[in-house]
């Protein structure tokens, strides 16, 4: 910690969000090296406001939007403009689609691209997801289906394909 700072419980919540938002990153960016530097720039940032943010009730949820545009950030600037076809195919191709999705949650609405990273990229439940939002399960479910709607529109699947919203497993 810096001199004359007190932690005020900051060190739990980077406990708790480093994690997370590292995932996210690392499914956006799928490089585990920028995941870090991502995650730890959320943190860097929450830092900075954690006067003002201590007593919120979603930080988590901040630092998780943070890294989550971050690392979009990143994947827009290594491929602009990119077009896949949603196909299994080669190394290649999986990296094209997943700056394709990112480019296309980039595009989504702010609350729907919490909602489908929070659910998706960080694996947690429509329960913790509304609870992270403050808002109800049945919010989180309109979100998702809108969201999942735009993004099979945007990436040319048809409807009755699945759309997979997780970038790379690890």
């Amino acid at each position: 910690m810096i001199r004359g700072v007190s932690d005020d419980g900051f060190r739990e919540v980077f406990d708790r969000t480093f994690p997370l938002a590292e995932r996210v990153a690392r499914r956006i960016t799928g490089d585990a090296g920028v995941a870090e530097e991502l995650a730890a720039e959320s943190l860097t940032r929450l830092f900075v406001r954690w006067p003002r943010l201590k007593g919120e009730k979603y930080v988590d949820a901040w630092v998780i939007r943070v890294a989550t545009n971050l690392a979009i950030g990143v994947a827009r600037r290594r491929v602009p403009e990119a077009r896949a076809e949603l196909t299994q195919g080669s190394g290649e191709d999986q990296t094209v689609l997943r700056v394709a999705l990112a480019e296309a949650l980039s595009r989504l609405p702010r609350r729907q691209r919490q909602v489908v990273a929070l659910r998706y990229l960080s694996d947690l439940s429509e329960r913790d997801v509304a609870s992270m939002l403050g808002v109800s399960a049945g919010a989180v479910k309109t979100h998702l289906h809108r969201a999942l709607g735009v993004l099979r529109e945007r990436l040319g699947a048809p409807d009755d394909e699945t759309v997979e919203v997780h970038l790379a497993r690890d």
